[in-house]
C-alpha cells in the first residue's frame, strides 16, 4: 500500500478510535459524576443555563476523556502509520484540539478547566501516545 495512503488511513483510524474513547469516558463519567439536578449535559443551552451549579468534580471525566481520547488516538496512529509518526500523533493531537476550542467556547466552563484542558489534553497526550507506541 502507499505510504501516504496508510499514514492518511492511520490518522483516520486514530481519529475514529480516539472519538470513540472519549465518548465512552464521557458517557460513563455522567453515570459515575451525574450533571446537578434539572441539567441535561447533552443539551449545550441547558448546560449554558445552569453553568454556575457544576462543581470542580464535574470536570474530572471530561477532561481524562479529552486526555484519553487524544492518548488513544495519538497511539493508534503512530502504530499503523509507516513514517513520520511523531507527525501523525500530532495531528490527531491538533484534531482533537480544535475540537476542545470549539467546546471551551460553546459550553462555559471555569477558566481552571478550560487551561488545563486546552494545555494538557491534547498535544502532550498525543505526544505520550506516539511515545507510547515505541515507534520513532
Amino acid at each position: 500500500m502507499n505510504p501516504i495512503l496508510r499514514n492518511i488511513l492511520a490518522v483516520i483510524a486514530g481519529w475514529i478510535a480516539g472519538g470513540i474513547a472519549n465518548m465512552a469516558l464521557v458517557v460513563a463519567g455522567g453515570m459515575l459524576v451525574p450533571a446537578p439536578a434539572g441539567v441535561n449535559p447533552m443539551d449545550p443551552e441547558s448546560i449554558k443555563a445552569s453553568a454556575h451549579l457544576f462543581e470542580a468534580k464535574h470536570f474530572i471525566f471530561p477532561f481524562i476523556a479529552h486526555a484519553a481520547g487524544t492518548l488513544v488516538g495519538a497511539l493508534i496512529a503512530s502504530l499503523l502509520g509507516v513514517s513520520r509518526r511523531m507527525v501523525l500523533a500530532l495531528i490527531i493531537g491538533v484534531l482533537f484540539l480544535s475540537g476542545g476550542v470549539a467546546a471551551a467556547l460553546m459550553i462555559p466552563a471555569p477558566a481552571w478547566f478550560v487551561a488545563v484542558d486546552l494545555l494538557i489534553a491534547y498535544i502532550p497526550m498525543a505526544l505520550l501516545g506516539w511515545k507510547l507506541s515505541g515507534r520513532s
